[in-house]
This record gives structure tokens, C-alpha cells and sequence, in this order.
């Protein structure tokens, strides 16, 4: 039997692009029950994104660092929720930690996997059988169901475009956009995960060059940590061509970065958060993997082009390549999106 769950409250994962997945489940949720009022609590990190998505009724922030416990802050936090009569919490992280909040608050049942011995404070407890589960939005949407419920029907993420933030921005960065203007290419060489998923910027670079030279403009996209990344492939792009380079990263919150993303004709991007963004504003995406693999993560958008060279030793999942040489990327060439950039600079 599935629940009649009236209030539900979702603890939010912490990670970009694992936020944009979780879609998927509230869509599942809502599709099921169109009733169902739902809340997220999440962290600044992806507070925005759940803002974002209209099955979300209220996002709520919660202020604790990774790794802390900080018990007070969290009884707080619960009582303040208590209040609200959640009858079902989904626990989507499987620390121990994650789980305090909905405990703390009494919210009666408490739905997760089995993770850092939470048994009580998780008491509809899930077995994950990876092999039937391989991939994180399915993981992430079996909870959303009665234990051994059939696997539901996924939907893609579809985050909300604000146009009025969308033209400030453009106002504030001196950014022009219309329907005569150039196609914008964008690009997202950052990985927060580790370097072994960073494609090197002399390759973003040279995809620059050669989508300016269609008649496309460049956007790079990014947070504080990727502005240096991103003024070096400017840097190393023809100095004929940097006029029509923008350097974004650093520049932009990340509502910003949805709004802006959603004018991109194409983004090339590293296995990223962002990557996830730009499938879910509906922008075709041509993802770079080296040290990953779209079998467990996958950008959830019909217009994906996926480029990898698949040797031997990847995917390792490492942040940094153990062998030292990090070949899966440093060895695919730009040239390899040649037929794709010529594809949308028309």
C-alpha cells in the first residue's frame, strides 16, 4: 500500500547536482499524491536549486558544516519544524547525522536506507540492492514508494527559469542577449568532486576557438573556486577571439547561473552540479567524463551528447588520478566535439 502521506519534509543532499536528481523523486511524489504539500530542508549550498523546483512548497535552510554535529542547532531546527505536522520525513543522505532532525522533531515515519547504524532514527529503513538500483535518481526514487512498491517512472529535473532575475542579471554583467544575437556556447570546466574530473582548459580553450570561429559567443560558468580556471582558458583562447569570452565564475550566485544557462544554445561541461543545471533548464549538454561514468550519475535530458575515451583504467572515481598521468582526459581532444559544436552554431 503507498502512504497517504499529507506533509513530508525532505532532507536535501548537500551536493549540486544530487539536489537537481532529487527531482525526480518529488515529481514521483506529487505525481502520486498532487496533495501532498512537500518542504526541503537543505543546506545554503542547495537551498537555491530546491527554490527552484515547483513541487517544493518550502526550503528550508539548515546552517550546519559538513561534519559537524552541533546538537543545540539541530534541536532548534526541529523544534521549529515540529510544529508544522509532518506526517513523513525522506532522509536522501545516509549519515547518521542527516537523520537527527527529523527524529529530533517526531515526525512518525522516517523513510531512508540503512546507513552509520541510524536504526530508530530511521524507522522505515530500505535495504539498497545496488544491482537493481544503479543509478542515483533510482536509488533516490524508490524511497518515495511502499517497500518493494514497482519502480516508478522517471521524470527529468525541470528547474523554474526566473525571467525577471534573468534580465538583471544580463543588466548587471553587460551581457546582451536577443533573438538576432550570437548563439552562446557554455562552458563549466569546474569539478568541486576533485581534479580527476577536470578536462584541461587548454582543451576548453581550443572548443572556445572553435565554436567563436562558427559565429558562436562563450560564457564560463562557475563558482568563486573556478575563477581562476576560467580567466586561464580565456587567457589561452586566440587574442583575436577573447572579446567574445565572458568570465561568469565567480560573478554569479547559482539562481543566476540557472537563469543565465537557460539562454545556451549548447554547454560543454565536466561530470559537475552544474552539468545536472544545464540539463535541467533543458540547454543540450555535451558532458566530458575521465574519472566517472554516466552509468550512476547521469545528466537527465534527451539532448545529451556524452564524449569518453573508456580506457582500461577509468572510471576509477578517484579525485585525483592514481596513476598520475590522467590520460581519460588530458587525451580526448577538443577535436572529439567538433561534429557537436558545428552542430548548434548554426
Amino acid at each position: 500500500m503507498e502512504p497517504t502521506t499529507q506533509r513530508l519534509l525532505l532532507v536535501s543532499p548537500s551536493w549540486v547536482g544530487d539536489m537537481v536528481m532529487a527531482q525526480t523523486l518529488l515529481k514521483t511524489l506529487k505525481r502520486r499524491q498532487p496533495e501532498r504539500v512537500i518542504d526541503v530542508l537543505a543546506p545554503a549550498a542547495t537551498l537555491a536549486i530546491a527554490a527552484r523546483m515547483p513541487e517544493v512548497n518550502d526550503a528550508v535552510l539548515f546552517e550546519v558544516g559538513h561534519g559537524q554535529l552541533n546538537l543545540p542547532y539541530r534541536r532548534k531546527i526541529a523544534r521549529q519544524l515540529q510544529s508544522r505536522g509532518y506526517d513523513q520525513a525522506i532522509v536522501l543522505p545516509n549519515s547518521l547525522k542527516s537523520a537527527l532532525v527529523p527524529w529530533l522533531a517526531d515526525i512518525p515515519m522516517r523513510t531512508g536506507f540503512r546507513g552509520e547504524y541510524r536504526y530508530g532514527l530511521i524507522n522505515d529503513m530500505r535495504m539498497l540492492d545496488e544491482a537493481r538500483l544503479p543509478r542515483m535518481i533510482d536509488r533516490f526514487n524508490t524511497l518515495g514508494g511502499a517497500i518493494n512498491a514497482a519502480a516508478p517512472t522517471i521524470e527529468f529535473p525541470a528547474l523554474t527559469v526566473d525571467a525577471q532575475n534573468q534580465d538583471l542579471c544580463l543588466a548587471k554583467l553587460g551581457l546582451s542577449h536577443s533573438a538576432t544575437s550570437a548563439p552562446i556556447l557554455g562552458l563549466c570546466p569546474g569539478a568541486e568532486f576533485g581534479d580527476a574530473k577536470r578536462w584541461p582548459a587548454a582543451h576548453y580553450a581550443a572548443v572556445a576557438d572553435m565554436a567563436i570561429g562558427q559565429g558562436m559567443r562563450v560564457w564560463i560558468f562557475g563558482g568563486p573556486a573556478d575563477e581562476g580556471v576560467a580567466s586561464e582558458i580565456k587567457s589561452l583562447v586566440a587574442a583575436v577571439n577573447q572579446p567574445q569570452v565572458e568570465v561568469l565564475a565567480g560573478k554569479t550566485r547559482l539562481v543566476d547561473a540557472i537563469d543565465l544557462m537557460s539562454l545556451c544554445r549548447l554547454v560543454v561541461s565536466n561530470d559537475s552540479g552544474l552539468m545536472h543545471i544545464a540539463a535541467a533548464v533543458m540547454c543540450p549538454t555535451v558532458v566530458i567524463y575521465g574519472s566517472t561514468s554516466p552509468d550512476f550519475t547521469p545528466p537527465l535530458t534527451d539532448k545529451l551528447h556524452i564524449i569518453s575515451l573508456q580506457l582500461d583504467c577509468s572510471p576509477c572515481f578517484k579525485r585525483t588520478c592514481p596513476l598520475g598521468h590522467k590520460d581519460c582526459l588530458n587525451k580526448l581532444l577538443p577535436v572529439e566535439l567538433a561534429s557537436v559544436i558545428a552542430q548548434y552554431a548554426q
